[in-house]
């Protein structure tokens, strides 16, 4: 059913089914009789001024992006798994799970993103985790109309069901998101069963490798740090937090009884032979008993709905 009104010569065809407050952003913009229309319309449909603002406001808020930009493997993955994998239309270098993710575009080759590379995508949504995006690329994007909704991911099992919860409020799926965080919780229960029953907690070391020239080793206050310690193991790098230059001095004082690598970066060094060679890898227990571990990369950080499966695989290989 259509409805007509004509007002100060400004007539308009109106579909019933349409919302009068979707109306007046379309009038807002594109004519300079707003004011007017508006106080006009509301005369003639009796509808309370307040009462036609706070729907407004309730529709702009409600409306579920359709065009998601995601920043992190993690976000890529959460959004993937409740159900909106759909409307990412973009990702950033490091998402790449689940497979069909590698066929989307990529807002840049390196983990530095502009402002133009993802207006270019015309997202309504943009999924960052903190610190990311610098102030100026933000206000850019918020200044064109793009809602920017920035993450803390925190490394724990409460800190990976309020990721879930978080992603599914910012794209408005809530209740898919309680779901999946009840689930989770759940998969963490059954992870830490397993993790109870198997006795063995060996000193760790994580490593991360680009080749021989970079070497980093994973102190405390970091994703790897938690996933060890959370699969039953103890981190072999103690007295510094974040990540600090590999040193074959603190290899061999860590002395760790295995080291982990990212499958990237396992490769990156050669394979098992390679890293044996490498100096002071010997000289500690991991390298006399080739205890040399190679994981996935996106499942061991993700702190996601895939925390539990991360869990069960690492403590699998001590």
């Amino acid at each position: 059913m259509i409805e007509s009104h004509s007002i100060s010569g400004f007539s308009i065809h109106i579909p019933i089914t349409v919302m009068p407050q979707k109306l007046f952003g379309i009038i807002l913009i594109k004519t300079s009789f707003a004011y007017e229309f508006i106080a006009k319309y509301l005369k003639m449909t009796k509808i309370p001024l307040l009462f036609f603002l706070m729907t407004l406001g309730i529709t702009a808020i409600a409306q579920p992006p359709k065009r998601i930009i995601t920043l992190s493997g993690a976000l890529t993955e959460t959004v993937d798994a409740l159900g909106s994998g759909a409307k990412i239309v973009a990702v950033d270098v490091t998402s790449i799970y689940p497979a069909y993710i590698n066929k989307l575009p990529r807002v840049s080759q390196t983990r530095s993103v502009s402002a133009e590379s993802l207006l270019s995508f015309s997202p309504d949504l943009i999924l960052a985790p903190e610190g990311t995006l610098n102030k100026a690329t933000e206000f850019q994007l918020k200044s064109a109309g793009i809602n920017v909704i920035t993450i803390v991911q925190e490394y724990s099992a409460k800190g990976a069901t309020k990721f879930i919860r978080q992603v599914s409020s910012a794209i408005g799926a809530q209740t898919k998101g309680e779901e999946l965080a009840a689930q989770t919780e759940q998969n963490l229960n059954k992870a830490f069963d397993v993790v109870k029953k198997n006795q063995k907690k060996p000193k760790v070391l994580f490593i991360y490798a680009r080749g021989t020239g970079v070497m980093m080793v994973a102190g405390k206050d970091t994703s790897m740090d938690a996933i060890i310690r959370l699969a039953g193991g103890r981190n072999a790098a103690e007295g510094f937090s974040k990540f600090k230059p590999y040193t074959t001095e603190a290899l061999i004082n860590a002395n760790p009884d295995l080291i982990l690598l990212f499958d990237f970066g396992y490769k990156s060094l050669g394979g098992m032979n390679s890293i044996l060679k490498i100096p002071g890898v010997g000289l500690t227990n991991a390298g006399k008993n080739k205890r040399i571990v190679e994981m996935n990369g996106e499942l061991l950080v993700n702190f996601s709905s895939r925390l539990p499966q991360a869990i069960i695989q690492l403590n699998s290989k001590w």
